[in-house]
């Protein structure tokens, strides 16, 4: 029987991670010095943002007497466009993501929760409404969503490699992955399909260890998964680098026409390289696909 002074130890362990990564995201938004963001599109709104000559199936309401008062022409006013928009984040919390090749370098999976929870706050700071999918809760905006987030983030997942699934997609919202995409793709695809249905727009961040680009390995060598499930020995593992690399290629190039066919955009990022970068690039990415 598990005793309570157990559970509270449990719960204190888990928790342990939570104030760090917040405080990081939190470090890691702040560098991007964005605040608000005006979006200058036309839909429903209170702000005004320009007239426009009326058109054929434009409803009577929305016609500025006034304005077409002093001309020969009809005018309707748009207002800006200042609806929340809806992001949905998969981040693959999967044992592939817990690899570091340095001890000074972060762990895969840190540098992803760090980039999706700092992109949640910057993403929330300008009005929008964002969810984790492992989650499976709609997307909503404050500092209790951050938690949810961040808690869920920490949650890992066991097995060597994720399978996405995107519950909830909103129509016309957007969306972002974040994985190093060394597991079936077939999964991703088919995710991806959703989202075209829906009209979704979004990112694919891939994030690697600089060692998995390098593959600097020679003579005998004993590759495992993290998760303990795959296991390869070789005698000669520098045979094995051009092959491996062109697979990396391939991967990489299908991921890149896998998006360009979604109307979504695709990155690699390293974690050798400043997450200020990257994080911009995801913030940009889906200011893209509004």
């Amino acid at each position: 029987m598990t005793t309570p002074a157990a559970l509270r130890s449990r719960a204190e362990a888990l928790a342990a991670p939570l104030p760090p990564l917040m405080a990081e995201a939190e470090q890691l938004a702040r560098t991007m010095l964005l605040g608000a963001h005006g979006r200058r599109q036309s839909g429903m709104g209170d702000e005004f943002w320009q007239y426009r000559t009326a058109q054929a199936g434009d409803e009577a309401k929305t016609i500025d007497w006034r304005r077409s008062g002093r001309s020969d022409a009809h005018y309707v006013r748009e207002k800006e466009w200042q609806g929340a928009q809806s992001v949905m984040m998969w981040v693959d919390r999967s044992a592939s993501m817990r690899f570091a090749s340095d001890k000074t370098l972060p762990q895969k999976a840190r540098r992803a929760a760090n980039l999706s929870l700092a992109l949640a706050i910057l993403l929330m700071k300008g009005g929008e409404r964002v969810a984790l999918a492992s989650l499976g809760t709609p997307p909503r905006i404050g500092s209790l969503q951050l938690t949810r987030i961040a808690e869920g983030l920490l949650d890992p997942d066991e097995a060597d490699y994720a399978r996405p699934e995107i519950k909830g997609l909103l129509p016309h919202s957007r969306a972002v992955f974040i994985s190093d995409f060394m597991g079936d793709l077939a999964a991703i695809e088919h995710e991806m399909a959703k989202a075209a249905d829906r009209g979704v727009k979004g990112a694919l961040m891939q994030v690697l260890d600089p060692l998995e680009e390098a593959f600097p390995f020679t003579g005998r060598t004993v590759f495992e998964s993290l998760g303990g499930s795959l296991r390869h020995e070789t005698l000669r593992a520098g045979d094995l680098r051009q092959r491996y690399l062109e697979r990396l290629a391939e991967r990489r190039d299908h991921l890149s026409r896998l998006a360009r066919a979604g109307g979504w955009q695709f990155t690699t990022h390293h974690t050798d390289t400043p997450a200020q970068s990257a994080l911009l690039w995801l913030f940009e990415a889906l200011q893209g696909g509004r």
